[in-house]
């Protein structure tokens, strides 16, 4: 199931006499100055490299597959190239008619038309309900509490024996937190109606809906040391087998509706072959190929088969009681001592369809909305801006999707600040801020690149819109957008171990790197826990002898390659 959205770019009628005047009056357009835009900040998600790198050359040094570099020779920053009026420089065109990186040089551009004010009109579509579903119509079933809806749907058996002691030791866990608890069950109202409708259209044991809560606290944006991701806490690879894009701009691992089809879609799929959810939901958290070897063992043995007598990690041995901890909690809180806030049996929030691309900031602030509440629903955009070619909807709450709707159709004047461009050729990051005329450390920054490092040739950047170029990025760009770095000098690769009460920060400070790059390297968040002796990659610089040895080894190797051509090529090259 794709969450994809055809884009339909053909040109509105009412633009039609500006085009006509832009062609007669582009020969006589004189230089000008753009101005400067107020930049939104970046978001806080780091952008990680994704893994379409070769296992065989991984790495900074890695070529990006599918790129042919080109290298041109560097432009002086004294002598900027000359563009004529109606002349576009480094225009890079990835696909039928779009203009990527169709920016100006530094400080020359051609004075912009009058042209008609960019407004919000079309924008998006109609909220609507976002499993296609309406809203319960009788007023009983409104009023209904949604936990008595999901204490009806349990279908998961009670563990015995030992076993039953590890639920009860995870009751009295949550127990002695009731502020954990609270905070864990408010957020998690946010999505759960959501999850429990698909839950039940699946014919799903209700249970399931409270897997987030031992996954990930109900918490979209949490990553874990094994680079899982989400709140259902996909790895990198099994998010991309059940279609959840990673690349520069979105990681569909924390979005609410591609990561609960995807996770549902998993757990149908694993409780289709092992015919038991208990080994089901082993599976999904150690692996279904774990499981099958551990029944295979059991079988060969004489042994049972079920979850109770597999061998099995600690922490899949503990994953059903914890779940069953949370259901019982959820069945009966007053006996645990905990109160659950009241959930209402109808949607928080509603979907919204999008149109255009547009500035995370404007749409939190035309939905009116903190950007952090923005985000709480819409946790899968990596930079500042929505791309609607890779996000088909923005979700909202239910009172503020007409509120948004209404703001935006009303709102005149530009819906994005930001766009793609790709990297023509390698190069510093100093000199592609000069190519899009924006400074080093802003470029930096919202890119996420570290010091030291190299653009790489089809990398793509977020940078800011032209006024010469207002087109969305298109679909092939927005789905597969990627940035691949590489070192300005010599680097060395380095495996290190986390020492107990580390963190990202302090272990980089160790080596003298910044916790950016080292999530970086790894590609984790700046916020991940490290247990001891986890092992971690670092880039260093090789040491000045290295390096004066290799630049001095070359011309030695090139004299030798050529003393042992063979007699033949030798005499070859002999004749006149």
């Amino acid at each position: 199931m794709s969450l994809k959205h055809e884009r339909h770019p053909a040109l509105s009628w009412r633009w039609a006499p500006t085009l006509i005047v832009s062609a007669l009056l582009g020969a006589c357009a004189t230089p000008g100055t753009i101005p400067e835009r107020d930049l939104p900040p970046p978001p806080p998600q780091l952008t990680t490299l994704p893994t379409r790198v070769a296992a065989t050359r991984e790495g900074p040094l890695a070529p990006v597959p599918g790129v042919q570099e080109v290298v041109r020779p560097p432009v002086a920053a004294s002598a900027p190239p000359a563009a004529s009026a109606g002349v576009k420089s480094d225009v890079i065109t990835t696909g039928t008619g779009f203009e990527v990186g169709s920016l100006p040089a530094p400080n020359v551009s051609a004075t912009p038309l009058p042209a008609e004010p960019e407004t919000g009109a079309d924008a998006v579509g109609q909220p609507v309900d976002d499993v296609g579903q309406s809203t319960p119509v009788d007023p009983a079933e409104v009023r209904k509490d949604l936990w008595q809806r999901v204490r009806e749907g349990y279908g998961i058996a009670d563990l015995d024996g030992p076993l039953a002691q590890l639920v009860a030791e995870h009751e009295r866990w949550y127990a002695k937190r009731p502020d954990y608890v609270e905070r864990m069950t408010t957020r998690g109202g946010r999505y759960l109606f959501h999850i429990v409708q698909e839950v039940e259209r699946r014919g799903m044991p209700t249970e399931l809906a409270l897997l987030p809560f031992i996954e990930s606290a109900f918490n979209p944006q949490a990553m874990s040391t094994a680079k899982a991701s989400g709140m259902w806490q996909f790895i990198p690879s099994t998010g991309r087998h059940y279609d959840l894009t990673q690349n520069v701009f979105r990681d569909d691992r924390r979005d609410v509706l591609a990561s609960t089809r995807a996770a549902l879609d998993y757990l149908g799929r694993l409780n289709a072959e092992f015919n038991d959810w208990q080994l089901s939901l082993a599976a999904y958290n150690w692996g279904e190929g774990n499981v099958r070897r551990a029944i295979a063992r059991n079988r060969k043995a004489g042994k049972p088969t079920d979850y109770a007598s597999l061998r099995m990690p600690a922490e899949t041995r503990h994953y059903v009681p914890k779940l069953l901890a949370v259901r019982n909690i959820v069945m009966r809180p007053e006996v645990h001592g905990l109160t659950l806030p009241p959930l209402e049996n109808h949607p928080y929030f509603l979907s919204v369809p999008v149109r255009r691309d547009i500035d995370v900031a404007l749409a939190a602030r035309m939905a009116d909305m903190s950007v952090d509440d923005f985000k709480a629903l819409n946790p899968s955009m990596n930079k500042p801006v929505i791309l609607a070619a890779g996000t088909p909807q923005i979700l909202l709450p239910y009172d503020n999707a007409e509120v948004f709707k209404r703001n935006l159709d009303d709102h005149v004047g530009p819906l994005a600040s930001w766009t793609a461009w790709v990297v023509p050729a390698t190069m510093k990051p100093a000199d592609a801020a000069k190519r899009v005329g924006l400074s080093e450390s802003t470029l930096r920054e919202v890119n996420r690149i570290p010091p030291r490092m190299l653009v790489k040739a089809g990398s793509t950047l977020l940078v800011p819109r032209h006024a010469q170029r207002e087109a969305d990025v298109p679909e092939h760009l927005a789905d597969h957008a990627h940035m691949a770095l590489a070192p300005d000098r010599p680097l060395r690769k380095v495996s290190v171990q986390a020492r107990k009460g580390d963190t990202l920060s302090t272990l980089a400070q160790r080596h003298r790197v910044s916790a950016a790059q080292l999530a970086q390297w790894n590609r984790i968040s700046e916020k991940t826990r490290l247990s001891a002796g986890q092992k971690l990659v670092i880039w260093q610089a090789a040491p000045a002898s290295v390096s004066k040895q290799r630049a001095k080894s070359a011309p030695a190797q090139r004299k030798k390659a050529v003393t042992q051509r063979s007699p033949s090529s030798r005499v070859a090259n002999a004749r006149p």
